[in-house]
């Protein structure tokens, strides 16, 4: 009873504000569109967006249009956050952690690529000053690393950068790689203090489920693209097993090719989640959203009275700016409809996958 009084109003308000995803019918639709300009007046048009939006044309920057989108993300878990009630918000609090990873990894990209000018992050400011230690600010006026990295002292930051600077030939994919590794290690460990049983099964199942199929991600992309040995791809693997079992990740890293790599995962618990048969149909992008998606709602389904309709919202908030932001590119270079709804729906649900 105590975590139905808890939650019962919370979940009534998630549940309204899941109402204004988009549906399959709906990307449809803005896919069809030939310009920029419908495509934003499409997405005005919804009432999740209309006031983010509401000053943007058809010559917004791509980073521009991720930073008003991921700010609808951020005015959503206020909206929550300011509704919660102490329980809720343990919860909540874990995805600041997620929001600080994406705002470092937004810095970082910031200094390697000047040129692109997309340093502005002050609309993230009293979002971060008001949840996060980070000060928003002087993580913008970063123009090094090691300026940046001198703007996170005082931070759960520091030490992981100070120790990255030490080192020699360290590049960008290190940085983001030492972030996520962080960030999983910190939840994967946290999760066990919740006192609630459904809340730390949603986040075993949830958070174990994502890092078993990163894992898959990580080998596949070291034995594609940069050719690794074995034991070069065990050093990037996150150290945490759910579902996938070690001997698998073992038979996957060690796979002579990738026929063989993908023979081997359909034979895993994920494989066996997948809608197509990954022997013939490899897609990895497809595989994580059909997975994901299924899990998220499931939990939400399972525990409706719990901070499971927290983690499915932002886990379906996150994949939406996704869509919306692939969609808008892929308009802008004049790609065939068809091409983009393939693009941005991996799951053969449609709409959210829920």
């Amino acid at each position: 009873m105590g975590n139905l009084l808890t939650y019962s109003g919370l979940t009534t308000k998630v549940r309204a504000m899941e109402s204004r995803f988009l549906t399959k019918q709906q990307f449809s639709e803005l896919a069809a569109l030939s310009t920029v300009g419908e495509a934003l007046d499409f997405i005005k048009s919804q009432p999740a967006y209309a006031d983010l939006l509401a000053g943007a044309d058809s010559t917004i920057h791509r980073s521009d249009l991720e930073k008003l989108l991921i700010l609808s993300r951020y005015r959503d878990f206020e909206k929550l956050y300011r509704f919660s009630g102490p329980e809720p918000r343990k919860f909540l609090n874990l995805y600041i952690s997620t929001f600080e990873i994406s705002l470092l990894k937004r810095c970082l990209r910031n200094i390697a690529h000047p040129e692109e000018g997309s340093s502005d992050l002050s609309a993230f400011k009293d979002f971060f000053a008001a949840h996060s230690r980070l000060d928003v600010a002087k993580l913008t006026a970063a123009s090094t690393v090691g300026e940046l990295t001198a703007a996170l002292a005082d931070t759960p930051y520091y030490s992981l950068f100070s120790k990255l600077e030490e080192g020699e030939g360290v590049s960008l994919f290190d940085y983001e790689m030492q972030l996520d590794l962080h960030h999983f290690k910190w939840v994967w460990k946290i999760k066990d203090k919740f006192t609630n049983k459904d809340e730390r099964n949603t986040l075993t199942q949830c958070f174990g489920s994502k890092l078993d199929l990163l894992n898959i991600q990580w080998i596949y992309r070291s034995k594609k693209y940069y050719h690794l040995e074995p034991a070069d791809i065990y050093s990037l693997l996150i150290p945490v097993n759910y579902r996938l079992k070690q001997d698998e990740i073992t038979k996957l890293a060690e796979a002579g090719n990738l026929d063989e790599f993908f023979t081997i995962l359909a034979g895993t618990h994920y494989g066996a989640l997948s809608r197509t048969d990954l022997r013939i149909t490899p897609d990895l992008e497809a595989l994580y959203e059909q997975v994901m998606n299924r899990i998220y709602s499931m939990t939400a389904r399972k525990h409706p009275y719990s901070a499971a309709v927290l983690n499915s919202y932002f886990y379906f908030k996150n994949l939406e700016i996704h869509r919306l932001i692939t969609a808008i590119e892929c308009i802008r270079y004049g790609v065939d409809p068809n091409e983009i709804l393939s693009y941005i729906i991996k799951d053969t649900k449609g709409g959210n996958g829920k």
